[in-house]
């Protein structure tokens, strides 16, 4: 490791020591389920949004056996507005697999972890960091971008990951599992606060005067162009109208009540939500499954 490098990290978990979020999962006395429980929940999703949600969802269940045995529609009302429900099917289908193949203890192995449902490269490698201090290449859109503009000079890192990334990634997580999982959190925390996608604040930066894309002016992006997901009258929208409304209810709720102008879009998000076990056709409408 060059000498760069190693003040880079130094720095950024220095920072992070002092600079670090007061969030929940983050409490010394989180389990390994809770830690899970929260990557799940921030999948595609902003901590601020998880944070009241993932405390009620660990007073009701606080292992993955009290999960397992819960009732998917209940799961599904938990899961609120979080977005993206299919993660609560996945995370109660988890948590069926611990108590079913690791005694209800979360595993610490990362082909193990791999086989849970839900459970990605990223998901693994966090929980490993984060529940059980252990060395991983916890690589989300956060420390991605924070590599890309400290080393690569480059305002955002290239659309989809590459297995070159990784490998360069990977050199910078120190040999240690303690210094590995303090530099994967640290890191994160940067990208997510400080070394932002579209406001940075490289003023408020520990490491702006190794930053090669500061360095060099902060030139502007000059790859794709990096449009934002449309949102209204999309049919996420619509499924996530058709959800809330499903929420809402303790009986079915007839096609009609549903508020959507196009018909079509409206048949075929419901035929999506059956088709994906989010919601059951009944005679008298859609339900949660139970």
């Amino acid at each position: 490791m060059t000498g760069d490098v190693e003040a880079v990290r130094s720095a950024v978990i220095t920072w992070f020591a002092d600079h670090a979020r007061a969030l929940p999962w983050r409490d010394a006395a989180t389990t390994p389920w809770g830690v899970l429980v929260s990557e799940i929940m921030l999948q595609q999703t902003p901590a601020a949004r998880v944070e009241a949600p993932w405390r009620d969802w660990m007073l009701r269940w606080p292992t993955p056996r009290d999960l397992a045995e819960a009732p998917m529609d209940e799961v599904l009302r938990a899961w609120g507005r979080l977005g993206y429900p299919r993660r609560a099917l996945r995370l109660r289908e988890a948590a069926a697999t611990i108590v079913d193949l690791h005694g209800g203890v979360v595993p610490d192995d990362e082909s193990a972890l791999l086989a849970l449902p839900g459970v990605g490269a990223y998901t693994a490698a966090a929980v490993r960091a984060f529940a059980f201090g252990r060395r991983s290449l916890v690589l989300d859109v956060n420390v991605r971008r924070v590599l890309a503009r400290v080393a690569d000079g480059v305002e955002h890192p290239a659309r989809h990951e590459t297995a070159a990334e990784r490998r360069a990634a990977m050199a910078w997580v120190p040999d240690g599992d303690a210094e590995a999982a303090a530099w994967s959190a640290a890191a994160m925390e940067l990208g997510a606060t400080v070394c932002t996608a579209r406001s940075p604040e490289c003023r408020a930066c520990p490491v702006a005067g190794q930053c090669a894309w500061l360095a060099a002016g902060r030139p502007a992006w000059q790859g794709p162009a990096r449009v934002a997901q449309p949102w209204e009258g999309t049919d996420r929208q619509c499924r996530g109208r058709i959800m809330g409304a499903l929420r809402g209810s303790r009986e079915p709720v007839p096609l009609a009540e549903f508020a959507w102008s196009d018909e079509d879009q409206l048949a075929r998000c419901v035929a999506s939500l059956v088709s994906d076990g989010l919601a059951v056709a009944t005679p008298a409408g859609l339900s949660l499954p139970r």
